[in-house]
């Protein structure tokens, strides 16, 4: 299956890895969120990562299920 690419700015140097999947609409709620870097199903850059409050930045790729967020900056 292939992967749905998004793209994702952000204003802020960083945004927090749970604020951005719901940011990027990919979940309706922070406990959402929070459940679904729980379970190991978010990778940041290619690693798994089940930190919910890692600090994601421009250039970075967090993917779930068969989405792929880019992160950009508006500066």
């Amino acid at each position: 299956m292939a992967k749905e690419h998004l793209t994702v700015t952000i204003h802020t140097p960083f945004i927090k890895l749970d604020a951005l999947l719901k940011f990027a609409g990919l979940c309706d709620t922070g406990g959402f969120a929070k459940e679904l870097v729980q379970q190991g199903v978010v990778s940041v850059n290619g690693s798994v990562c089940t930190m919910r409050g890692k600090k994601i930045y421009p250039g970075d790729m967090v993917t779930v299920d068969r989405f792929e967020v880019q992160v950009t900056s508006s500066t």
